[in-house]
């Protein structure tokens, strides 16, 4: 039987490759930063890591994930409601409340977990979700688990989210969904506008800030805290595997009594081992870096200025904002592609986007700033933008 499949899946791999979708992984042989060997060359500037704080590599980190090993083991093999919570745990959870400003704190594996586990679990068929078009595949992915109607609006769009809200007036219950930071532009959801239509039409407001929480905001703690609406918000996931830390881990963070919910139906927490004492110790490691200094956030900051500025003097289009996420307009998939070898030649590593990942049309090279890189870092890489450019 195999040998029918085997031959459709080599079919549909070729069709991948002759369509210039194929995603080749490259190979980095040393520990994540703001510079690393791909393959067996020589050391490039990494410019599209999620390594946002420079914290994949930290030696703070590392050390706290050294005394957990030694002080509580391995992994847990164990869910966390059978033998596998320690005090770790816990404490990590408290930490990210604090943090946010929340009620209370779920540890998942991953955000893609934490998103897979919250509609299902709180929402059946007579309530309904109202999510951003341009959402995270986890969300789109945990929307559909649940039975609950579905509503879609355009990105960014309040019009279009009221006029969704209105047609979705006989649910019981309606909960909006969006990313804090749509991550292919770098662009920000509305929450202040957001929350404004939700507390009109007596809806729930759940934000996705994998790409903010540690950097975005006065202090770090997300669009929540850049928008005014910590208090505003009903959940909050997010990831430990990129500003915080940038392992694995996520979360699902807020009122108390949905998180307590959570911890008693939501599968992926249930039927998941838990996390590893190492991730979790570097994450509260992480988290008390970033509540005792804001230095980190200031390099970050004076990086994503200084690479837009200069960018924007060279005449390289790009997407406007204040994210470090930047992309690099090119429009044409296989210049894109180009361009992108051409950076890895003059030692700047970063990645083209083009369809299906981005709409056709809208191809890109996707930058993202870290606190880990210096402003010779920063002056390299548009230097090397101009270079690659030339050869085009």
């Amino acid at each position: 039987m195999y040998g029918e499949l085997k031959n459709d899946l080599r079919k549909t791999i070729d069709e991948i490759r002759e369509a210039g979708l194929y995603k080749a992984e490259r190979v980095i042989g040393t520990p994540q930063n703001a510079a690393v060997r791909v393959g067996q060359g020589d050391e490039v500037l990494n410019f599209c890591a999620n390594n946002y704080l420079g914290l994949a590599d930290h030696p703070r980190l590392i050390e706290a994930a050294k005394t957990a090993l030694d002080e509580w083991g391995f992994g847990m093999a164990s869910v966390r409601f059978i033998c596998g919570t320690q005090e770790p745990h816990k404490e990590l959870e408290r930490k990210i409340s604090e943090f946010l400003a929340t009620d209370d704190t779920i540890l998942y594996s991953s955000c893609f977990d934490a998103n897979g586990g919250l509609f299902e679990t709180l929402l059946g068929a007579e309530d309904a979700i109202i999510s951003d078009e341009l959402n995270h595949a986890s969300i789109i992915d945990g929307v559909r688990l649940s039975k609950a109607r579905r509503y879609r609006y355009k990105n960014r769009d309040m019009d279009d989210l009221e006029r969704q809200l209105k047609d979705s007036a006989d649910a019981r219950y309606r909960l909006i969904a969006t990313d804090g930071v749509f991550s292919m532009d770098g662009y920000l959801a509305p929450l202040d506008e957001i929350c404004d239509l939700a507390e009109r039409y007596n809806a729930l407001v759940m934000v996705d800030d994998s790409h903010a929480v540690g950097f975005t905001g006065p202090t770090g703690r997300g669009t929540p805290e850049l928008f005014g609406v910590q208090d505003r918000v009903d959940i909050v996931t997010g990831t430990l595997g990129k500003a915080l830390g940038g392992a694995s881990g996520g979360y699902t963070s807020g009122r108390a009594e949905i998180v307590e919910l959570l911890r008693q139906r939501s599968r992926p927490y249930l039927f998941s081992n838990s996390l590893a004492p190492s991730i979790t110790a570097a994450a509260i490691a992480a988290l008390d870096m970033l509540s005792s200094s804001s230095e980190l956030l200031t390099q970050l900051r004076s990086n994503t200025e200084l690479f837009r500025r200069r960018m924007t003097e060279e005449g390289f289009d790009l997407l406007p904002g204040e994210h470090p996420i930047i992309p690099v307009m090119i429009g044409d998939a296989a210049e894109a592609a180009r361009l992108a070898d051409l950076l890895l030649e003059q030692g700047i590593y970063v990645i083209g986007f083009s369809y299906p990942v981005v709409p056709h049309g809208k191809a890109r090279i996707r930058t993202q700033m870290s606190a880990a890189h210096t402003t010779e870092d920063v002056n390299r890489a548009v230097d090397a933008f101009v270079a690659a450019r030339a050869k085009m």
